[in-house]
């Protein structure tokens, strides 16, 4: 029975279990993976967004700014993922969301990062229709990326991995060529002092796109970070991956606009190395929207298993969401992609913030978390809901969203934080309802000893 149960939960990459110590990686490997998922496509896509409307000096700053930002929380947040083992949904049961929430929270983070699947798919069929006009339409070639991709995720991390190790690589020789082959042609000084290409945008509203760009990436870090070994290997695979994919490939397209003078990488990057261009994308494509659509599912996994009180199954609902992103890809949803980012920018921070104060500060679950980790297993019990937590994220989304001076993401995080320690504080943070954890006498059936050793802190 127990090796069954184990099998289950490893063919399903945990997506309702703890990590076990023994399918824990060595932190580069995860490291290369994380350095993919930030020096996307799409980064040269925010970098160009930047450059056009900025000197390079005010986008760099933008782009450091947001990324200190952005490290912070996937450290604070990533570490409490290592730790105790288990996916961003899963976690937010016992970090202050309560059953409820943290299925709204699986949810969120499901349609936005389908989003981006949705977006990176475009990207890809955009630029190959531009290399191979008439070869198909640009919405075939959006189902044949996802499609390309969901058969990848539908392994699993194994199958990301072996993508990572080869694409990361690939990524990075062609975007040097293609920089290297399109700034020599230009004054390099020029273009680092050349005043911004198009309507100007503030260094605030820089910083809030930045962040915008990989919050969702930072909030669900715990999908990457359980598989981790210490809270050491945390902080140097984000430090490795964030600083270099952020700032490098983001600057590459900062400049690259400005050589252009124009904020449409696409049209830069294929007009420019021609074929090179269109392995840049594949590669590009290929190594971040598997990250999109495996957390997506593992968030709408917990959400059905939550609401609906039944196992979804992770390959199939990988399918399924797979689809579905090629679909909004087809639908135009490129054309959104400065809204979409913003939107993200205040919404996510929250989440971040209230699980960060729960965890460290609050700890009116902390105590469950940490008897049943020693065992191995899942609290006996969660919270249904916590209605202060719901109303906390609302208010910091809110005011991120209306309050135009500052650092958006910043203010709507830090006032988060600052709520959920007041709430804390006074007794308003209370579950309501009794929520029976689903699945722990499968997961107790891996340690009937109770002899699971406790993961590292």
């Amino acid at each position: 029975m127990a090796d069954d149960v184990r099998a289950k939960e490893h063919a399903d990459d945990f997506a309702l279990a703890r990590v076990t110590p023994d399918k824990q990686k060595h932190w580069f490997g995860i490291a290369v993976q994380r350095f993919g998922q930030v020096s996307a496509l799409s980064q040269f896509l925010l970098g160009a967004t930047l450059g056009y409307a900025m000197t390079a000096g005010e986008a760099f700053l933008a782009l450091i700014l947001g990324s200190v930002l952005l490290e912070v929380i996937i450290v604070i947040v990533g570490i409490i993922g290592q730790k105790e083992g288990l996916n961003t949904s899963l976690l937010a049961r016992w970090t202050g969301f309560g059953e409820i929430g943290a299925s709204l929270v699986g949810l969120a983070i499901g349609i936005s990062l389908i989003g981006w699947f949705g977006i990176q798919s475009a990207i890809s069929a955009e630029s190959l229709n531009t290399l191979m006009p008439g070869v198909m339409p640009m919405w075939l070639w959006s189902l044949l990326f996802g499609l390309a991709v969901t058969a990848i995720v539908a392994v699993g991390f194994v199958g990301m991995q072996w993508l990572a190790n080869i694409t990361v690589p690939l990524f990075l020789i062609l975007v040097g060529w293609a920089v290297i082959s399109e700034l020599t042609q230009h004054d390099f000084m020029e273009l680092m002092t050349m005043p911004a290409p198009g309507p100007t945008m503030s260094i605030a509203a820089g910083t809030a796109i930045v962040a915008g760009g990989l919050i969702v990436g930072a909030i669900i870090t715990s999908d990457m970070t359980r598989f981790n070994r210490s809270a050491g290997d945390v902080v140097k695979q984000t430090v490795v991956g964030v600083t270099l994919g952020e700032v490098v490939i983001g600057m590459a397209g900062v400049l690259l606009s400005h050589a252009a003078l124009s904020g449409d990488i696409v049209a830069i990057v294929t007009s420019s190395v021609g074929f090179v261009g269109l392995l840049i994308i594949i590669s590009g494509t290929l190594k971040i929207n598997d990250w999109n659509l495996y957390s997506s599912t593992l968030g709408l996994v917990n959400f059905f298993s939550t609401v609906l009180r039944r196992d979804l199954n992770r390959v199939s609902a990988t399918i399924v969401l797979g689809v579905v992103g090629s679909v909004l890809a087809a639908a135009g949803i490129l054309g959104r992609f400065t809204d979409f980012l913003t939107v993200l920018g205040v919404a996510f921070p929250p989440i971040a913030g209230i699980m960060v104060a729960e965890y460290f500060i609050v700890k009116r679950w902390r105590a469950d978390l940490d008897e049943s980790r020693v065992r191995g297993v899942l609290p006996v019990a969660a919270p249904r809901w916590v209605p202060a937590t719901l109303i906390i994220w609302f208010v910091s989304a809110v005011l991120g969203y209306f309050v135009t001076w500052g650092i958006p993401p910043l203010l709507s995080l830090a006032t988060s934080m600052v709520l959920y320690i007041i709430a804390g504080k006074l007794g308003w943070v209370r579950g309501l309802g009794h929520a029976p954890t689903r699945l722990r006498a499968a997961a107790e059936a891996t340690a009937p000893d109770e002899t699971v050793a406790p993961r590292s802190a």
